[in-house]
């Protein structure tokens, strides 16, 4: 995954009036071309066949799970654009969720920031709401 690519897509699709800053839909489409071909090479090349964890290990290893948590950031985006980028890639949601299982309950613990945040940045007080209907 090339680093930042979910953050850089956030924070030109999401989080910039948080900031103070405007959106930026140019960075975010070529984030997000990034973010697919990324994807497309971390099914092919890094889960391949069956594999449950990268490399075809058989627990999550650290790569696992820095990748996992970066991937874990489109949390932030919008949920027709976490659809449209991550949908079409079923080896990655399915390898994030054997991540999850297998280190249940820190994974949901760690990661429930996320969850906080993009509900805040849904609420109708948030910087961001007014941007929503634009996307």
């Amino acid at each position: 995954m090339t680093p930042w690519k979910t953050v850089t897509f956030a924070m030109n699709t999401v989080l910039a009036p948080v900031f103070g800053r405007t959106l930026n839909p140019q960075s975010a489409t070529e984030a997000e071309k990034l973010l697919t071909s990324s994807l497309s090479n971390i099914e092919s090349i890094w889960l391949k066949g069956d594999a449950k964890f990268l490399l075809g290990n058989l627990g999550p290893s650290i790569a696992d799970l820095s990748l996992a948590c970066e991937i874990m950031q489109s949390q932030l985006w919008y949920d027709k654009d976490r659809e449209r980028i991550l949908g079409p890639h079923p080896k990655i949601l399915r390898w994030v969720e054997n991540v999850k299982n297998a280190t249940d309950p820190y994974f949901e613990e760690v990661h429930g920031v996320l969850y906080r945040t993009k509900a805040m940045l849904h609420s109708p007080q948030s910087p961001a709401s007014k941007n929503f209907s634009k996307l």
